[in-house]
Formats: C-alpha cells, structure tokens, sequence
C-alpha cells in the first residue's frame, strides 16, 4: 500500500509539475504580450510621421533620423546588429529626375495632340540616361499586356512591338468577367500589376509604355499616380545601367486615352471588350508618339535596418518581422503642406517592429530559432529595400522560415477577425487560425482581392523566391460597427490620405486593435520560432516549387 501510495504521490506531483511548468509558460507569454502597448506605438508613430523626419525620403536628412531612431531602439532593447557588426544593409540606388516641363505628343493622319504632364499623363524612365526620347514611335493597342502561358494567354502574340510605344489597360481579364476561370476571376493575379505590365513591355522590346488608368481596376485616384510617380525617382541600378527596360514608363488618364483612341477611330469599351477575347491580336493605331526627358541623374545609398534576437537552439534558423520606414519626403512644388509625413503608411508598421522586439526580449527564455527585424527602404519607389534584400541575403534563403509583413496597422479599433493578405496560400494559415482562435477571433481572406495587395508590399520578394510569407492587415469585422463600416473607413483613408499629405497621426486614432494585431503575431511567430519544420506553400501555388527547391539543397550533403 505504501509502495503504490508513493506511485500515486509520484505522479501527482509530476502532473502538477508539468502544468505549472505549461502555466509558466503561458504566464511568461502574456507577460511578453503585455509588453506591447498602445502607448509607446502611439509615441513612436508620431515621432516617425513628425515634420522633423520630412516624410522619410530614401538617402534624405529624414532618413538619417529614421536610421538613427531605429538603431537607437534597438539597441536599448539589447536586439545584436543584423549585417555583421552593423545595423544597416546598403542599399545602392540611381535618383532621376525629370524636367518638369514635359509634353506628350500623339501625331494623327489630319493633327497633332499634346497633352500636359501630371494632369493628363506620366511619364518617367529607369534607364540611367540624361536623355531618353520617343521619336515617332507607333503606338500599338496591346490589351492587357499580358504573357501567361499557364493561361493559355499572349497578347503580345504574332506582332513585333520592337521599337513601339504600346498602349495597356489596367488589372487583368478576370477583375472585368469575374468569372473564377479567367486568370483569378475578381482576385488580381501578379499579371494585373503596373510592376508586371512594365516588365513584360521591356521582355518584348517595346521602346515605351503607358497604362490606361482607372480607379477602381487600380484600386486608387489618379492623385495617387501623381503622387508617386512625379517628381525625384528612385531605382534599383541593374549591371546594364537598366537599359533593358523600356525607354518610357508611363500612366494616362482615362479621358486621355479616349482621346487618343477616338483619334486612331477606336472607342475604348469596344477595344476593352475585345481585350477580353482569348484570340486578342495587338491593333496598330496609326498613331506616332513623340516624348523626350530630359533628367537629371544622381547615385545614392539608401539602407535597410535589420536587428536581430539570435534563438537559443536552433540559431541560424530565422523568422523575419518586415517592415518598410520609407514613404515620400517632401514635394516643394505643392502649395501649403508639402510633407508627405505617411503616419499610417509606414510610421505604424516601422513602430510595431520596436513593440514586437520589446515583447520578444521580455521573455525570459530566447526562442529556439532567431528572429530578426527588418525594416526596409524604397517600398513606396517599387518595393526597392525588400527586393534589394531578397536579392541579397544577410540570412540564407533556404534557412529563413517565413516572412510575416507589417504595414499599415488597424488604427478603427478592436475586431473579430483578423484579415490574412496571402491566406490560403501556405502553411502559414494554421499557424494564425490557431493564434487568432486564441482570442476568439477568426481569419478572413483578403476581401478587396481585386487590388492585388499581395503583389504591392514587401513580403512579396521573399514569396516569389519561394520562402513562405503573409501580410497581415487587420479585421473588417468591427466588434462594434461590423464590416459595412470598417471597409468605408478604409476606402475613404485611400481617397483622402493614401500617398498625401494628409496621411498624418490622429490623436483619435484606437489603437486597441492594432496591440490586439500585434499580439496575435507574437504569438505566431513564437510557435514558429519553436518549432523544428519549416513551413511550405500549399500545391498549385506559382511559389512552392522553388521553396522545395531550397528546401532540397539546404539538406544535399555538404562536400568537405
């Protein structure tokens, strides 16, 4: 009876040993969670999104105080430099700058048109030229603008556009039908992107190129293409000084292109319907276009910040928090408030790396693997900091096991869900349904797909080279005003401060749901950080084959 009294003792003691040490992990969680707060968000959005950093231009006085700021903070919550003995990554880049003064000329059989810069087009070069000209260059109507052969898609298909300037419309053919079996049906797939239709241009040795804008297919006004896209321009610099490109990138307005279409004898539904036929064939317009920039070129050194908390076990294994610190600078030429302070965009996320860096150190135990933080220039030129990265890895690839990105937090108060940019894609979902489900919330896709938000921020890079990634966006399913609400906030933030001025930090901003956000990453990433798999895309996805790829060759035998 003794012996077997001692048993039952034995194990009693040992269950409730194993609890306590389960409760003590738990305790020590929401002791790290608690670290994350409201407040010093708050305080260091506002010190990013301040006048004194001027909108936070790459290679600008603002980014100097960005970098300072960052490093600083870092390094009091005792986070090692992330590149060696440095907390900055080089970034090298080319600025050009366009004479302001540029006209469009489209010639005609019977006349001439001309229109302005900025209120009617836009035009701009990444060739790192001090001149670059269009001289009668015939414009071609090409459709989308799209090569896809998993689509069985070629618009480009039987013509020459070598030499031509060619003439695209937004988005892709499933946003118009939304019919799920033509590309993505309403979801933008990578082929609808400005980014793409630029690129694949240049693959078919088009001496120009202009997008056809529309402001629900691109998900933003015309002030946005002009917010961007005028004024100091910033590259990346390929070794071919990027003369591969096209010689002319550019942007018209609707009502322009209607004009220039009416010109040639075309109407543009009618063009746009014919765009959607899968035997499309590119349509000479009988039209020349004349265009030159005249720029002003100049080298420069943006940088990327990356901390980094080494893991205790599993070390050279790491988990990346991203978050881009850049946003537009000042713009002189405007009239009243000239800085483009971009408080939400991306002062919160730049401010929510420092609340998840202070969680992660509270804890009393490092993770297994390490995480690191890195905070990125040039998103807002093209995702230029976060492709300079991927392109050149501090932490190698096939040991890097997820990217999870941060920008623009929930600043409309405490949800029910949480949205997932890139749910459904990987491995990555259970991890946040099991997170979410820890507060009672669930998980929603993207519910304005047709924007293509996967394709516009700094997790993509990492996607496209294969290492799973997600961008987290906050819930539409407002606890109190339900989803209705929360999608007119959002839309109205975008008509009236994406890209302007006018994106400053509100005092009146609730901020409850973005620290409900950020520890629900924590949370993420902390199993993801203690745990020995490395998470992969789910099949059919365009991603999974090169993560397979780097996967097997991390695990090859090593010659000696």
């Amino acid at each position: 009876m003794n012996r077997a009294l001692l048993i039952i003792l034995t194990g009693s003691w040992l269950i409730n040993f194993l609890a306590c040490a389960r409760l003590s992990e738990e305790d020590q969680l929401k002791r790290a969670e608690a670290a994350i707060r409201a407040e010093t968000l708050a305080r260091n959005i506002q010190i990013l999104a301040s006048d004194e950093f001027e909108g936070r231009a790459p290679a600008s006085e603002g980014e100097k105080k960005t970098l300072e700021f960052l490093q600083k903070e870092f390094k009091q919550l005792g986070l090692k430099p992330g590149n060696g003995s440095s907390y900055f990554q080089p970034v090298p880049m080319v600025v050009i700058t366009a004479d302001p003064l540029i006209k469009l000329e489209i010639k005609g059989k019977n006349r001439a048109m001309v229109f302005q810069d900025k209120s009617e087009f836009i035009a701009l070069t990444r060739r790192v030229q001090e001149r670059v000209i269009l001289s009668e260059s015939e414009l071609v109507f090409a459709g989308y603008g799209i090569v896809a052969p998993e689509y069985d898609w070629n618009d480009y298909e039987g013509f020459d556009v070598r030499g031509k300037t060619v003439l695209v419309l937004i988005n892709d053919p499933g946003f118009v039908t939304q019919d799920p079996k033509l590309f993505n049906g309403r979801a933008m797939t990578y082929y609808g992107r400005w980014t793409y239709k630029y690129e694949e241009a240049a693959r078919q040795g088009a001496a120009g190129i202009f997008i056809i804008h529309e402001t629900e297919p691109a998900a933003y006004p015309w002030q946005v293409v002009e917010n961007s896209w005028t004024g100091p321009q910033f590259h990346l610099i390929a070794p071919d000084n990027n003369l591969s490109r096209c010689a002319v990138e550019g942007w018209l307005q609707k009502e322009v292109a209607e004009k220039i279409l009416q010109e040639a004898g075309y109407n543009l539904e009618d063009l746009k319907k014919e765009a959607l036929m899968p035997d499309f064939k590119p349509i000479p317009l009988s039209l020349k276009v004349n265009l030159s920039l005249n720029n002003k070129i100049e080298k420069v050194t943006s940088h990327n910040v990356i901390a980094l908390w080494p893991g205790k076990q599993r070390s050279d294994e790491y988990l990346i928090f991203v978050a881009h610190w850049d946003h537009f600078g000042r713009n002189p030429q405007l009239e009243g408030d000239q800085i483009f302070n971009g408080a939400l965009d991306n002062a919160s996320g730049t401010a929510a790396l420092i609340e998840l860096a202070r969680a992660f150190t509270t804890l009393k135990k490092k993770p297994w693997r390490s995480i690191v933080f890195l905070s990125v220039t040039g998103e807002e030129q093209g995702l230029l900091g976060s492709e300079f990265y991927a392109a050149n890895p501090i932490y190698p690839p096939e040991k890097t096991i997820a990217v999870i990105n941060l920008d623009a937090l929930n600043i409309y108060g405490p949800m029910k869900d949480i949205t997932v940019i890139g749910y459904g894609l990987s491995d990555l979902d259970k991890y946040i349904e099991q997170a979410a489900q820890s507060q009672g919330r669930t998980v929603n896709p993207d519910p304005t797909p047709e924007k293509g938000s996967y394709f516009r921020s700094d997790h993509f890079p990492f996607a496209k080279r294969g290492i799973p990634a997600i961008y987290p966006s906050g819930g539409v399913e407002h606890l109190i005003h339900g989803r209705d609400w929360t999608l007119v906030q959002r839309e109205k933030y975008i008509a009236e401060k994406y890209h302007q001025p006018s994106d400053e930090f509100d005092p009146s901003w609730d901020l409850s749901g973005a620290i409900d956000d950020l520890k629900l990453l924590f949370r993420l990433a902390y199993r993801l950080a203690n745990e020995a798999v490395f998470p992969n895309w789910h099949e059919g996805t365009p991603y999974k084959a090169k993560r397979e790829a780097a996967l097997a060759l991390d695990k090859a035998p090593k010659e000696d």
